[in-house]
């Protein structure tokens, strides 16, 4: 069994902004599925699917953003998964609109996101599947300032890098359940 995590945060408050990429992504996977995310035994919403053989989950957290590792390590330990076969999918303010990242493990880059998720697992030693959302002019220069700006949805220039974004990062997730993480590094690691 494998797991897919999209990050976000829940209410359509949240809907189309920044840091919701993740969610934006686990929504396009349950399109290709043709599956229904339903209430997990925890706080997030789960469904689950097969792809080449290989059989996953998806989740969406509940918790809002920086208390995502609750829900992570609730369903690593309920399947009794391997960190090796999950895949946490966020937004990235330190990459460029559009650009992937696909890495085993790192630091959490400044994601409180990530960092719950790290806390939570006891380790920064998971893959991590991280999707750009940075794109000047828009990016304030100062760190203060980069809560507020995750929360913005994107701009109707961006949408079209956002939807194309969003696919690519869909088929880095799937190559990653059917061919591995160094596979979808290889593939899905590149400029835009």
């Amino acid at each position: 069994m494998h797991a897919l995590f999209g990050l976000g945060n829940p209410g359509s408050e949240y809907d189309g902004t920044r840091h919701n990429i993740g969610f934006s992504i686990v929504d396009a996977l349950c399109e290709e599925f043709s599956i229904r995310l339903r209430p997990g035994k925890g706080d997030y919403l789960v469904g689950t699917a097969s792809y080449r053989g290989t059989e996953c989950c998806l989740v969406k957290p509940l918790t809002y953003m920086n208390n995502s590792g609750i829900a992570v390590q609730d369903v690593v330990g309920r399947q009794r998964l391997r960190l090796e076969d999950i895949l946490i999918m966020c937004d990235d303010f330190q990459l460029p609109l559009g650009k992937l990242r696909t890495r085993p493990g790192g630091s959490d880059g400044g994601h409180n996101g990530l960092y719950s998720v790290m806390v939570h697992l006891g380790t920064h030693n998971f893959p991590r599947l991280r999707c750009g959302i940075a794109g000047p002019p828009e990016m304030p220069a100062r760190k203060s300032e980069m809560a507020k700006f995750v929360l913005t949805v994107f701009t109707r220039n961006e949408l079209p890098v956002v939807h194309q974004m969003v696919n690519r990062a869909r088929d880095a997730a799937l190559t990653f359940l059917s061919e591995g993480l160094t596979t979808a590094m290889n593939k899905f690691n590149t400029s835009v």
